[in-house]
């Protein structure tokens, strides 16, 4: 299949945005690839965010494509419900999934991008035969369930087997990483084989979000070389 170099893509998290505003807070980042949207249902992580109803809002006012990260129990009854809200893209862990194959195809025969997130502990290795299934597969570099902790660099290991059975089988995957990232972080893990950032407080905590896009986006092109070919793997976009 044709191949290209990989495209840097950030999205911002909500969870580090006001939540007084969301639809301010939306715009502040309209030059990102995609709005990372946390669902947390205070059973699969220890943390209680948005549910449902709020998301709907928010793909009504959204600029840009939103990533719905599904840190909830049940993720096979609950994320065909965001997939017909109109979400680009809906990611399930597989932890919280009877059966992942099944999801990843209703979800796309609903419309949206189908992603499904590992845990930290939740090795990659047997999933990788159902890459063809998923456009995006997102490694956690945190545990999850609360913003701003710190990268987990034993996780860059697990990204680089990841980008290799992508590039290895010729599916259209992306490899996104959620948590911990920076411009410091960011070109590490770009160098292991991501290349959808999730950002939060990296973006948010900024005086300018759109300038902290610019950078952490700059930072993670620096690891991407021209010259070596990639699939040409990129973050969800509207149906």
């Amino acid at each position: 299949m044709p191949v290209s170099p990989l495209k840097c893509c950030i999205n911002p998290s909500i969870l580090s945005a006001d939540f007084v505003n969301l639809e301010a807070e939306l715009a502040r980042v309209s030059n990102a690839d995609a709005v990372h949207v946390d669902v947390m249902d205070n059973h699969f992580v220890p943390n209680l965010t948005i549910g449902l109803p709020v998301v709907e809002r928010l793909q009504k006012v959204s600029p840009v494509p939103l990533d719905a990260h599904l840190m909830i129990s049940n993720a096979d009854r609950w994320a065909p419900q965001f997939a017909d809200a109109g979400l680009s893209s809906v990611t399930f862990h597989v932890e919280a999934s009877d059966a992942p194959i099944k999801l990843a195809r209703e979800l796309r025969a609903r419309g949206a991008k189908a992603g499904m997130a590992l845990r930290p502990a939740t090795p990659v290795e047997p999933y990788l035969d159902m890459l063809s299934e998923l456009d995006m597969l997102l490694i956690m570099t945190v545990e999850p369930g609360f913003g701003g902790q710190t990268f987990l660099d034993v996780m860059l290991p697990k990204i680089r087997r990841a980008r290799a059975a992508v590039e290895g089988s010729g599916v259209d995957v992306a490899i996104q990483v959620d948590g911990g990232i920076t411009e410091e972080t960011i070109t590490r893990a770009a160098e292991a084989g991501a290349n959808v950032f999730v950002a939060g407080s990296a973006v948010y905590g900024k005086p300018s979000p759109a300038d902290a896009i610019e950078s952490l986006r700059a930072n993670g092109r620096l690891a991407f070389t021209p010259t070596t070919p990639h699939p040409n793997n990129t973050a969800p976009q509207p149906a």
